[in-house]
């Protein structure tokens, strides 16, 4: 990286913003905050480009940066976040589990055949229909899914951080896979032809 050019260096991140602020609103589900936290990883980016080594791709290594102030943007808000589901919604869980799985645990009908995972993992639509589905996800679901999985946070960060059991996590989580499977088959694998 040729930091002698600091424009260049700036038109690189620049290019690179609205991959971040996807992945910022869909973690804080917020616009204000994603704003903020993608302004911030970019002075960050910019204060020290240095830091930048290039033992990744630069695209990489500014969303290392987002992780973290998405982190802080979720403490600095301590938002409170309900993850008892209620009214209508309370029986519906239990409806699906019973819906999907037989008594002894197993699937009722198995899932569709996905085909080559790793193939359709390297297709775009494919990630903008997963964006889609983990955006319908209730917002309690979402948000654990995505610090799970996404921010990569431990089972035991993400309890302490959001005062859980681990047991609710799992459950939550559990809840969360299973609604994005159940997307992912409709929107996805169930219309291979949308290639």
């Amino acid at each position: 990286m040729d930091f002698t050019n600091p424009g260049a260096f700036e038109q690189q991140i620049a290019s690179h913003r609205d991959y971040l602020l996807r992945f910022a609103r869909l973690q804080l589900r917020n616009d204000t905050w994603a704003e903020d936290a993608v302004s911030e990883t970019v002075l960050a980016a910019l204060a020290r480009p240095q830091a930048f080594e290039r033992r990744s791709q630069l695209k990489t290594w500014l969303v290392g940066i987002l992780k973290h102030k998405v982190i802080d943007a979720l403490r600095l808000q301590g938002r409170e976040v309900s993850l008892s589901p209620q009214g209508d919604d309370a029986g519906a869980d239990d409806l699906l589990d019973q819906a999907l799985f037989a008594p002894d645990g197993h699937f009722a009908e198995l899932p569709a055949d996905w085909g080559n995972p790793e193939q359709e993992l390297g297709s775009r639509q494919f990630f903008a229909v997963l964006e889609a589905c983990a955006g319908k996800l209730p917002a309690a679901q979402g948000r654990l899914f995505l610090m799970r999985e996404w921010l990569e946070l431990s089972s035991e960060e993400i309890c302490k951080e959001l005062g859980l059991t681990p047991t609710n996590l799992y459950v939550q989580l559990h809840r969360a896979r299973q609604r994005l499977r159940e997307c992912l088959e409709l929107n996805w694998f169930a219309n291979p032809q949308a290639l």
